[in-house]
């Protein structure tokens, strides 16, 4: 099996739209992942979790930055098809402009 990083995105104005979500809107959002995980728990070797704010290091400056990665997980699977086929049911993907990007994770 491979193993596949999943990068869970939103543009800025998706972040921004779901913080000013009623507190019952966002729990409702948040409770329809717990099924959906619960279906595909024997593909996941790390669920993952939400990530902050990021800072862009670049050769002698440090600074922070927005970008679209709300979160991550990997998940193993036969091939890039059999990953992505994982996410097509995705919670994530029922917020305007979400996407998810699956990324291979080789060895060195």
């Amino acid at each position: 099996m491979k193993k596949f990083l999943a990068l869970y995105n939103l543009p800025a104005e998706g972040f921004d739209a779901f913080k000013n979500m009623s507190e019952a809107d966002q729990q409702s959002e948040k409770q329809a992942w717990t099924p959906w995980m619960e279906a595909h728990k024997d593909s996941f070797v790390d669920l993952g979790n939400p990530v902050g704010s990021n800072k862009r290091v670049t050769k002698g400056e440090v600074s922070d930055v927005r970008n679209e990665v709300g979160g991550y997980s990997i998940v193993q699977a036969e091939d890039h098809e059999a990953a992505c086929a994982i996410f097509t049911d995705c919670p994530h993907l029922n917020v305007p402009g979400a996407y998810i990007e699956v990324v291979e994770m080789t060895k060195m």
